[in-house]
């Protein structure tokens, strides 16, 4: 973890965490030509929106002998009966991925998901009334998706929790 930005686009080849935000990439083998595991290093994490089991017997092996930690839970119902939109179902998996693995705290969380919904700073505009209004109405539009983001990342956080899944050392090694 670092506070220096990444610039890099390209793709993780190994990584330590894979999140898979569609079931489908597992139960209809749309993770093209590899398994969705692929490349993943050994006492890797692997989080999955489901709630129910979809992982093919012969992946459970290959999974175990990696020694991997995988964690399934409902992200998009969550998003859905959080914040009323599937669109939620990121922050649900984020939630999720930091409740377990507490490599930031919830304040800081809280902090970069309000930076990105709000910005820095708030700046009225100095201008007409109506241009006031315009303002005020977009800026109180985006309180409620941040609020409702918010829901979906504590209620996620907190699963973690409830179900003894936090692993403060998770990605070391």
């Amino acid at each position: 973890v670092s506070d220096q930005p990444i610039y890099e686009v390209g793709e993780v080849v190994y990584p330590n965490v894979i999140m898979i935000y569609h079931p489908q990439v597992i139960t209809h083998g749309k993770s093209y030509t590899m398994p969705f595991y692929s490349g993943l290093k050994e006492n890797g994490l692997a989080i999955i929106n489901t709630d129910v089991d979809i992982i093919p017997e012969e992946d459970w092996k290959i999974l175990s002998d990696l020694n991997t930690r995988v964690y399934m839970f409902p992200a998009t119902k969550i998003a859905l009966d959080i914040a009323g939109t599937e669109l939620a179902t990121n922050m649900a998996m984020i939630g999720l991925f930091f409740g377990i693995t507490r490599i930031v705290g919830f304040e800081h969380i809280e902090q970069a998901v309000r930076e990105r919904f709000l910005g820095n700073t708030f700046v009225a505009s100095g201008g007409t009334t109506a241009l006031d209004s315009a303002i005020e109405k977009k800026f109180k539009k985006k309180m409620e998706l941040l609020e409702k983001n918010m829901q979906v990342i504590r209620e996620a956080f907190k699963i973690a929790e409830e179900r003894g899944w936090v692993e403060e050392e998770a990605l070391t090694g």
